[in-house]
């Protein structure tokens, strides 16, 4: 049953100060969002205080709030593990949504008396160790086929040491078992070279491969060549897998580097698996239904649920710093999680400069790439933004990646053929069905702002009666001046949410409406390179189609001196051959054959163009 709006209230007056986590309920009992707070008193009646202050998609949450329910804990810690468990559960409406990358495998060494090895693509809470996920499966394979040779860990499913064998079986036989099935190897053995197994996977090879050199000697001397040519390939085999690892930490150190990208209501995070500084693997998550929430709650939900999950099903696996791209609220919190279940000191750093801020740039990009990847899969026709599309959003902090860029700019010539146009990119290419060219109506001359005033509204107002998207950016090819006509069209023609940018050529600055000082950005930003790339684009077209309108405008008034013909007879002279060249080049006899000429005016039209050689004076050699 539905509570009144008085019980509803009395309840939040009543709420608890502690930590906890708190359950948003609409009028049919379903949990529309869960959240977790330091204070669950303070936090819960934010919602229902400064209406205005908050985003569209949490005043709609609101207004669908019928009920709310507390979990009270001890430590925000605690709140962080119930939040995520009951998001996981209840998938509440109003939450962050996370996607697994994809269904990627693993390997698995499982948690029983004698560890088994294997392949899996499911992630349980059992107490086992998982290693990946594997984006690239043939390197998975050649690790686990470098287990199986230098280890001889069982294949066989019996529930040991319980459950057991009459036998050995044949893997005993040919020397890929010591059957500790039957007792011939002891649990101690068995463990010890589980352990050496678990430091492989995990990426920590130099000691594995520095025992097994020193065993290859031993086995020489001893004469038993066999065993050593065995240890020779599988160190050969290691060195390998190491090799393929790309080094990207020089200092060798075990840390996970995060990556965010984000485009609207969509993210990715990323998680780069670094062990003793080579890139081990690779963890994603797909984040959807961000509405607006900030990039900062974004990533703390992409973390906090990520590592959570870990540390509960392993962990060991934590390393002991984890690098993020930005700060966030809960970092503290998840940090004191981290560093309580791993049992260890556990930093959570976010760099502001040095080598470290290089490896979140990578993680950044890997992100943007599979965000990329995933969007054409969803797609087939998209293609992938480029990298300083990104950039440009970050910069610009625009709410989506500019996919679609229109650009404008105007061209004339001391006042007269003033022209303006509107070119557009797509992902960075310029789609060139889509450019359009604009004859300026306006009488005011060379005055800039007034054309490109002009300019942007037709060309918008156009974009919005045929229906067609908006482009996610408008760059306006020019300082402040243009940029504040161009601002002042969008908001006359109710459109005041538009993305827009000015370039000025002279010091190549990017101006923002509102904002009094310029953005410089590097010489060889990427960001930079694309926009005057549009920009240049912009004013070859513009000045292209002067040129044309100045080039008639000559022709023109050089068959205007003809007696007979008017503007309409000088159209038809033009788009019978094309240009005054062709005119003068045209027979009597085809000028005649155009309708409303004949052949006295033709015969004119031929005297005007070709002039009769002056006849040599008499007393000329």
């Amino acid at each position: 049953m539905s509570e009144s709006p008085s019980t509803l209230e009395s309840k939040l007056r009543t709420l608890p100060t502690q930590p906890g986590v708190y359950l948003m309920k609409d009028a049919e009992g379903t949990i529309i969002y869960v959240g977790k707070a330091k204070s669950l008193r303070a936090r819960v009646r934010s919602y229902f205080q400064g209406g205005a202050q908050h985003g569209i998609k949490t005043r709609e949450m609101v207004r669908r709030v019928d009920d709310v329910d507390t979990f009270v804990v001890r430590t925000e810690a605690e709140a962080l593990i119930l939040e995520n468990n009951l998001i996981k559960e209840n998938r509440p409406r109003f939450n962050i949504n996370l996607k697994d990358d994809k269904t990627y495998p693993y390997i698995k060494v499982t948690d029983e008396a004698f560890p088994r090895v294997f392949v899996t693509r499911t992630l349980r809470r059992d107490g086992g160790r998982y290693f990946g996920p594997y984006t690239d499966v043939r390197r998975m394979r050649q690790s686990l086929e470098l287990v199986k040779k230098l280890y001889t860990v069982r294949s066989c499913r019996y529930n040991l040491p319980s459950d057991v064998p009459p036998r050995p079986c044949l893997d005993y036989h040919i020397g890929r078992c010591k059957a500790p099935c039957v007792a011939l190897q002891t649990p101690d053995d068995y463990g010890s070279m589980v352990d050496e197994i678990v430091q492989v996977l995990s990426g920590h090879t130099r000691l594995v491969a520095r025992r097994l050199r020193a065993e290859m000697q031993t086995c020489a001397l001893e004469m038993n060549f066999e065993r050593a040519a065995e240890l020779r390939d599988a160190i050969g085999q290691l060195e390998a897998l190491e090799r393929k690892q790309q080094v990207v930490d020089v200092t060798g150190s075990d840390r996970d580097v995060v990556g965010f990208a984000r485009d609207g209501s969509e993210a990715c995070g990323v998680v780069l698996q670094i062990r003793e500084g080579k890139l081990l693997g690779r963890e994603a998550q797909f984040l959807t239904n961000l509405g607006d929430d900030t990039d900062e709650a974004a990533l703390s939900a992409f973390a906090t649920r990520l590592y959570a999950d870990r540390v509960t099903r392993d962990p060991e696996s934590v390393p002991g710093e984890i690098i993020f791209p930005m700060d966030f609220d809960d970092r503290g919190v998840l940090e004191e999680l981290l560093r309580e279940a791993a049992g260890k000191a556990v930093r959570l750093k976010w760099p502001q400069r040095g080598e470290k801020v290089q490896l979140v740039a990578l993680a950044d990009q890997n992100a943007r790439h599979l965000f990329e990847e995933r969007k054409l899969m969803g797609n087939a026709a998209a293609e992938r933004a480029p990298d300083a599309l990104y950039e440009l959003q970050e910069v610009l902090e625009l709410p989506m990646v500019p996919r679609t860029v229109v650009c404008f700019d105007i061209s004339h010539t001391q006042g007269s053929e003033t022209v303006a146009s509107a070119v557009f990119f797509e992902n960075g290419e310029p789609a060139k069905g889509e450019y359009r060219k604009l004859k300026i109506r306006g009488e005011w001359g060379n005055d800039d702002f007034a054309s490109m005033h002009e300019a942007v509204t037709r060309w918008f107002r156009r974009r919005v009666e045929e229906g067609k998207p908006l482009p996610e950016l408008a760059v306006i090819d020019g300082g402040k001046g243009q940029l504040g006509a161009a601002r002042k069209a969008l908001e006359e023609i109710d459109l005041p949410q538009q993305s827009i940018v000015g370039l000025a050529k002279k010091e190549e600055e990017l101006f923002l409406p509102g904002r009094s000082d310029s953005i410089r950005l590097p010489r060889r930003s990427p960001a930079l390179r694309l926009v005057q790339r549009i920009r240049d684009e912009a004013h070859r077209f513009a000045v292209t189609y002067n040129r044309k309108l100045r080039t008639k405008r000559t022709i023109r008034s050089e068959l205007s001196t003809i007696p007979g013909v008017g503007p309409s007879r000088q159209k038809q002279l033009l788009e019978r051959f094309g240009s005054y060249r062709g005119v003068v080049a045209a027979a009597e006899a085809d000028i005649a054959a155009i309708p409303g000429f004949g052949p006295a005016l033709a015969r004119k039209v031929v005297e005007a163009v070709r002039p009769t050689p002056a006849a040599p004076s008499p007393g000329a050699a």
